[in-house]
């Protein structure tokens, strides 16, 4: 994620603005007694630190968890100042786990999509961004777009709720097997995309088709009797020296590569992988070699 987007949390609760007090972060007193150790505490600092930690919990109660933070190091920073060996309230440690928690669990909200738990398209552009930014990848960067085959139909013929299982299942065969690095993103409706660093041309190739292969195979009729789902891929692979010299609009320049390249395997008969090689389409695995190939070029599908 970038520094640059305001967190989404930031958003005044329900169209109001919460109006907080202005704390100090040291108060005159303490810092007296840090230039002066032999001065008595403040008799507030205590209220101080309560203050802080009741701000804290209502803010994060509307899920303002930043401020939240600020003021619970503020309330911290306060009892540092009270003591050579301050003891942190028990009850404090516990605020701050909680709302690290809930912070963690509503930042990865954020960047899912909320019926496969895949990444939504809102991480995928942030994150090739950055991949493209970076220059220790030994072989470059691939991505593979992907695209259920007749979706349409299978909502049509079994209904919206057996077409969102099967969405769902296609996601985890598409993870699985993934490098360390990669990861899945909802492209959007049925479309995928597979981000596969640190891979060269070949290996990109082999990831996808066997993804490809694991979705024909797969007994989709235990799921329904006569359901059959298959997916066709296009694969862009850019090396070493592209990527490193890439500008911000790299990844959507990748993106309608690859977007090209699925719609040759669409052409091409479907259940496909295509991807270039010396520059001309190919296609992968079991349908190469017995189709003919249709010149990469953009399309509605």
């Amino acid at each position: 994620m970038t520094n640059s987007e305001p967190d989404r949390h930031d958003t005044p609760w329900r169209g109001h603005r919460v109006n907080e007090p202005t704390i100090p972060l040291r108060h005159p007193a303490i810092t007296d007694r840090a230039e002066n150790p032999d001065l008595d505490p403040p008799a507030d600092a205590a209220n101080l630190v309560s203050l802080h930690e009741s701000i804290a919990a209502l803010l994060a109660s509307r899920g303002q968890y930043r401020q939240a933070y600020q003021h619970l190091r503020s309330a911290l920073d306060l009892v540092s100042e009270l003591g050579e060996q301050p003891q942190i309230p028990e009850q404090l440690r516990r605020e701050v786990d909680r709302l690290r928690r809930e912070h963690a669990e509503a930042h990865e909200q954020s960047i899912r999509d909320s019926l496969t738990a895949s990444y939504n398209r809102r991480y995928l552009d942030q994150r090739l961004v950055t991949l493209l930014a970076e220059q220790d990848r030994a072989d470059g960067l691939a991505v593979a777009l992907v695209d259920l085959d007749w979706f349409k139909q299978v909502n049509d013929t079994f209904g919206h709720l057996v077409g969102d299982r099967v969405l769902q299942r296609v996601v985890e065969l598409l993870q699985d097997g993934l490098p360390e690095a990669g990861f899945c993103a909802r492209y959007g409706g049925e479309e995928f995309v597979l981000v596969l660093p640190g891979v060269d041309r070949v290996t990109a190739v082999g990831l996808a088709e066997a993804a490809r292969a694991r979705v024909e195979h797969y007994p989709w009729s235990s799921l329904v009797l006569g359901l059959r789902v298959t997916v066709s891929i296009g694969v862009a692979q850019e090396p070493t020296a592209r990527v490193a010299e890439d500008t911000p609009t790299g990844p959507e320049r990748q993106l309608r590569e690859a977007d090209a390249l699925l719609y040759t395997a669409k052409q091409s008969g479907r259940n496909a992988v295509a991807y270039l090689l010396d520059g001309k389409p190919h296609l992968a695995g079991a349908a190469a070699g017995r189709r003919a190939v249709v010149v990469p070029r953009a399309s509605a599908r």
